[in-house]
């Protein structure tokens, strides 16, 4: 291969990284540009299989992510649904437009050709909106989830069209493919005996490029479906995530070799350029469209919004569209370029929107909660927390322990809080007073009621991030009680106390103290009182909080 490939294609990566923007835009870059120095997709044919390789991967490893239960919400399945033809309808209509005022690129498509284009455009990207979620820390806000579940279900749409794109039958032996769910527990129990190395890489790759592709391919069906399907079957295994981690770097180098087969395809013209702007104007409509079915699904304004602005772009599933429609000979190859350079510009655009997004929020607050539909979601109301003295944010094993461990002094007067729903009805069953909120996310804090009577926060979380996140919100709060937090590393208590936090416990240093102290009292001697063997932190904490959780 080229060497100037990889350096190409390196340096546009890093240069357009450096400005903030996805690194998929350089590759697209560097497609063109190697195209200006004579190299096309014929003469590397080893980056055409690398590219169906990147879009395999994606597919499996959106598999892996999928919670099948998260697209049966309403606002997910039928806002996707209803965004979906709405958006062709749009589309179309100006598309066929542009081609009345003569268009070159648009004179002479019949109907069928501009229902692909407009089904192409229909598409948002998955990579930009999970990298503007990971940046903000917001996947697993609302409004990032109902984002993501709307990209899960246009990817299914992308991969039901790839898979009528085969154009074939299937063979009858793939009636056999039903009983793919009664290996599941052979499967799983090979998941378990991989171990956490180089053979849980080699058991994913197996399951996406042999179970998935392979098979699926040699029964008459779309491989990518395969490669879906596969994905879905193992995402219930505890080990699911950790395996879309280990292939996520195979699945982005991979997918580098797709963005520049596109540029290989040919240089843009003004024209295409101009025709890309054009499309990328039309792109707060689609926006609009999102924010109005979203409000309509009862979402309160602020979820509507930023989850609109998150999927307000083009997208890659819509290249791959083209890709397949221009291979197919279904579509002229020069709309595979115009999309590119669409996808590209939309990017630039989405990016400063989506940084800025809480701003436009702020200037336009009144008209906007003029359009919210009440009651709201049930997941969008202000979460009402009474009157506690005292707030475990995280109730694992440790929010838990302090938990019961106040409540024998401090009854009725304190409130956990939980992100996952199963350990909040849990507690609740055991009698503890816990809601459900995930203090990572902003929109928690957003939807939180004011506590006037709440004196000291316990920071119990397992992540030192979401502790120092909460410790922010806390500030912008405006709130003036005392705050405790665990830690796991001794730069982490740093951070934390120049922060703000009164008492930091550290979770290994006192785990050491509490094991001594075991050993002296069981094993050595037991008149040892144990108290006098507790650890530093643990003393200092106990004495920073003490006056604090005095009665009154």
């Amino acid at each position: 291969m080229e060497p100037a490939i990889f350096i190409i294609t390196l340096l546009c990566g890093i240069l357009v990284s450096r400005v903030g923007l996805p690194p998929l835009i350089g590759y697209l870059a560097a497609g063109f540009l190697l195209f200006v120095f004579g190299i096309d997709e014929n003469s590397v044919p080893l980056l055409q299989t690398l590219a169906d390789l990147g879009v395999t991967l994606l597919l499996f490893a959106i598999g892996l992510k999928l919670d099948l239960k998260s697209l049966l919400k309403a606002e997910v399945w039928a806002g996707s649904s209803l965004h979906l033809v709405g958006s062709m309808m749009f589309f179309v209509a100006v598309l066929k437009l542009l081609a009345l005022v003569g268009l070159d690129r648009l004179v002479g498509l019949d109907l069928n050709q501009l229902l692909l284009i407009s089904f192409a455009l229909s598409f948002s990207s998955t990579v930009f909106a999970v990298k503007v979620l990971d940046e903000s820390g917001d996947t697993q806000a609302l409004y990032g989830r109902v984002a993501i579940g709307i990209l899960i279900m246009q990817d299914i749409f992308a991969v039901l069209f790839l898979t009528i794109s085969k154009g074939e039958f299937p063979s009858v032996y793939a009636l056999g493919l039903l009983l793919l769910p009664l290996l599941k527990p052979l499967i799983y129990k090979i998941f378990d005996r991989v171990g956490h190395g180089e053979m849980l890489v080699l058991f994913g790759l197996s399951m996406a490029l042999v179970m998935g592709v392979w098979v699926f391919e040699a029964v008459g069906l779309k491989p990518d479906l395969g490669a879906l399907i596969m994905g879905i079957l193992l995402a219930g295994h505890a080990k699911s995530s950790e395996l879309a981690k280990s292939i996520y770097y195979f699945k982005e180098l991979f997918l580098v070799a797709f963005f520049l087969t596109i540029g290989l395809n040919g240089l843009p013209t003004i024209e295409d350029v101009g025709l890309a702007a054009l499309l990328v104007l039309l792109i707060p409509v689609k926006v609009m469209m999102f924010f109005s079915l979203l409000t309509h699904f009862k979402l309160r304004a602020r979820t509507a919004i930023f989850a609109s602005f998150n999927l307000g772009n083009y997208s890659e599933f819509g290249l791959i569209v083209a890709s397949v429609a221009a291979y197919k000979g279904w579509l002229p190859a020069e709309w595979l370029v115009i999309i590119a350079v669409a996808l590209s510009i939309s990017f630039l655009v989405a990016a400063p929107l989506n940084a800025n997004v809480n701003r436009i929020y702020q200037r336009y607050h009144a008209k906007l909660l003029g359009k919210e539909k009440h009651p709201l979601h049930p997941e969008d109301r202000p979460i009402a927390i009474g009157k506690p003295r005292f707030l475990i944010l995280g109730m694992g094993r440790i929010g838990s322990g302090a938990y019961d461990e106040l409540k024998s002094i401090y009854p009725d007067e304190i409130l956990g809080i939980e992100h996952k729903q199963e350990l909040v009805d849990f507690h609740l069953s055991e009698g503890r007073n816990v809601v459900q909120g995930d203090a990572s996310d902003t929109d928690f804090w957003e939807k939180l009621e004011r506590a006037p009577e709440l004196e000291v926060v316990l920071l119990a979380m397992p992540h030192h991030i979401g502790n120092m996140f909460a410790v922010e919100q806390l500030k912008r709060l405006n709130y003036k009680g005392k705050i405790s937090a665990i830690v796991q590393y001794s730069e982490d208590a740093t951070a934390l106390k120049e922060a703000g936090v009164e008492a930091v416990y550290n979770l290994y240093e006192a785990a050491g103290a509490g094991f001594v102290d075991h050993v002296v009292k069981e094993l050595i001697d037991p008149q040892v009182a144990t108290s006098g063997l507790v650890h530093a932190d643990h003393a200092e904490a106990e004495k920073e909080i003490a006056p604090t959780l005095s009665k009154p």
